[in-house]
């Protein structure tokens, strides 16, 4: 039998007093460093744009000297030379000249406007302008974007394509990131086949161990597989000890229920101080969930089920490994709706409804409970857009009532 059940906001003050942190920091080539953490402040050491420059194709111009143009009335400047992309203008502008200028090439000497192609009519070494420009018109001012000495990026952003391209700018080819979680991921059970071999008879595929794999990606961790250990007390103590070895986080699946060859729990407690945590919380999906701590690495053991796994990795294991990542920790996605039958809740226990939305013409979002059959359908997860959480003294939520839903994903 279980321990006596703690509840969910104890299993999760019992992790956040672990006061798990950051791992340490590593420099990493640009491109490598895309969906990592940022483990410091970022301060440019130049001006971007490093000068100013045209942001049309035209003439770089006096913008006093185009005053009275219009489009019935020229006025007539003298182009002086030529200002190229990617180098440092040779010539500078007079009163009544004009030169001519690309998109993105510095501003040349002289010059405080540039006049758009369009407006202008050439002949030889004469620029008949239509339209007067203002100072400071078609030019990105030196520093506009960023300024030198600018802090342009916090520790603890995770880096997309944006943040990337900011670094590229910046002239760095590196950056200081937190290194990644490693999680193993262990299945346990010999009814387990690993997918893509032939399914034998009384076997099942190794659902878990992918599907968790990905949760750990999707928190910033890096998944090990470490396969399949079957129900013996020693083999499945070796290759929890191998697990430690390599892995920040070991996450493993199956053998933490009441049966008789439900054997993690007693496994992992035998693996080293402080030892098991908690073994069993009141919620439903999830009731069996073990963790323990060996050393300093936490050890989470979450039942076969696929939809209970899944549940309680992004409850319990999802924020453990934020964390060690420095990532900033995922706030779900919530929305209001109204429920579409009455859900009934385990007797002292908080329950997970997995639930569909639609949306109703007259009073908008429906939330409708996804048939499971059981809590090992994988499909329910598959199926559902979110879960209504229903309090431990609450027996149901009514038809009609109003409902608020933790999305899985977005939805519009």
């Amino acid at each position: 039998m279980f321990r006596k059940l703690l509840t969910l906001d104890e299993a999760q003050d019992a992790i956040n007093r672990l006061e798990l942190k950051a791992l340490g920091a590593e420099e990493t080539p640009l491109l490598s460093a895309h969906n990592r953490v940022l483990a410091e402040d970022v301060t440019s050491k130049l001006d971007i744009p490093p000068f100013d420059r045209s942001t049309v194709d035209g003439y770089a111009v006096k913008a006093k000297d185009t005053f009275g143009a219009e489009e019935n009335q020229s006025v007539l400047l003298r182009v002086c030379g030529v200002v190229s992309i990617g180098e440092l203008p040779r010539i500078s502008v007079s009163a009544g000249q004009a030169a001519e200028i690309v998109t993105g090439a510095p501003i040349p000497e002289g010059s405080d406007a540039v006049v758009m192609v369009e407006d202008t009519e050439r002949t030889g070494d004469e620029l008949h302008v239509f339209s007067a420009v203002t100072k400071g018109e078609n030019v990105m001012k030196r520093g506009s974007d960023i300024k030198k000495g600018e802090t342009v990026l916090k520790a603890g952003q995770v880096l997309s394509s944006r943040e990337i391209g900011v670094l590229a700018a910046l002239g760095a080819a590196y950056a200081k990131v937190h290194e990644v979680p490693q999680v193993a991921v262990l299945s346990t059970g010999g009814e387990v086949t690993e997918p893509g071999k032939e399914l034998p008879p009384g076997k099942i595929y190794d659902i878990n161990a992918y599907s968790l794999s990905a949760a750990v990606l999707e928190s910033g961790g890096n998944p090990i597989c470490m396969g399949v250990a079957p129900d013996d007390p020693i083999e499945m103590r070796e290759a929890l000890q191998r697990a430690l070895e390599c892995a920040d986080v070991v996450v493993t699946s199956g053998g933490v229920s009441v049966g008789p060859k439900d054997i993690t729990p007693q496994t992992v407690d035998s693996l080293g101080k402080p030892g098991l945590i908690f073994s069993g919380i009141a919620v439903k999906p999830g009731k069996p969930t073990t963790m323990a701590v060996i050393g300093r690495k936490p050890v989470f053991a979450l039942p076969g089920h696929p939809t209970s796994a899944l549940l309680v990795f992004q409850l319990l294991v999802r924020p453990v490994i934020e964390r060690l990542s420095g990532r900033t920790l995922t706030e779900v996605a919530k929305v209001k709706g109204f429920a579409g039958m009455r859900m009934f809740s385990a007797k002292g226990r908080r329950t997970f409804v997995m639930v569909k939305l639609r949306r109703d013409k007259t009073i908008g979002l429906v939330a409708e409970a996804v048939e499971s059959g059981a809590s090992g359908a994988i499909t329910t997860l598959a199926k559902a857009d979110g879960y209504v959480e229903i309090p431990e003294n609450q027996q149901f939520v009514d038809k009609g009532e109003e409902v608020e839903v933790a999305l899985f994903r977005n939805y519009a």
